[in-house]
């Protein structure tokens, strides 16, 4: 296992959630950091936390969704040695039932934003250095369609970048079920409460995942040099019963 420590860790979607969590623990192991986040209110709190916590950390305001933006954005970062991206929106409903604008809005985040994050974070990485997506895993192509493909677009991803940028670097994803987290603070109450129970019923290990547990497979494919072209589910094992 390499360290990341003295290391620069640039994570896009760092200001909450798994992807702050994720930024925590790099930089507990010593890693200057780099967060990007839409929300300026999440990103300063964020900010304030790590550098509470005697992080190295810059950080940035930044839609992603937005790919001029994003190339500025990239044009202007310092040579780094990891890139985590924790971009991409989600939809429930089947091909016959969603609007067609919905898929394509789930697409574009999920799947064509990151291949460009990709594209130009490829010029920044540092020799030895890795890409982590976020993918995901759970559901089925008739109950969330876009976001299902866009999975399996991210998968994708991951395989043909693995085999462009090797041996310079590594690419790999994480593969998460549905978990309690930040993203879904908007949700109805109602409705998060009917979600966490049916997946607590459908996941074999009879629970969610922690975010500690989502993060640390982060940080695991970031250290391991010997990985390459995989995408981690950190599941419970849901699609054993499917």
């Amino acid at each position: 296992m390499s360290k990341i420590a003295d290391q620069t860790v640039v994570i896009i979607g760092g200001s909450s959630g798994i992807g702050l969590r994720v930024a925590e623990l790099a930089a507990q192991a010593g890693a200057r950091l780099i967060i990007a986040g839409r929300n300026p209110a999440r990103l300063a709190a964020a900010s304030s936390r790590l550098k509470a916590l005697g992080a190295d950390v810059d950080s940035h305001q930044l839609d992603a969704h937005d790919h001029a933006a994003l190339a500025t954005w990239f044009n202007a970062l310092p040579d780094f040695h990891h890139l985590v991206s924790m971009v991409g929106d989600v939809m429930g409903g089947g091909f016959l039932q969603a609007e067609m604008a919905e898929i394509r809005r789930v697409m574009e985040s999920k799947f064509f934003t990151n291949v460009r994050i990709g594209q130009l974070a490829a010029s920044k990485l540092n020799q030895g250095g890795s890409m982590v997506f976020t993918s995901g895993t759970g559901g089925r192509a008739q109950h969330a369609c876009a976001s299902y493909v866009g999975n399996l677009g991210i998968n994708a991803l991951v395989q043909g970048l693995a085999a462009e940028l090797a041996p310079q670097a590594r690419v790999n994803a994480v593969s998460p079920t549905w978990t309690l987290t930040p993203f879904w603070r908007d949700m109805p109450a109602a409705q998060l409460t009917q979600i966490k129970t049916r997946f607590e019923h459908d996941i074999p290990l009879q629970r969610l995942a922690s975010i500690d547990e989502l993060a640390s497979a982060y940080l695991f494919l970031l250290q391991n040099d010997f990985i390459t072209g995989q995408h981690i589910a950190v599941d419970g094992g849901i699609m054993l019963g499917h």
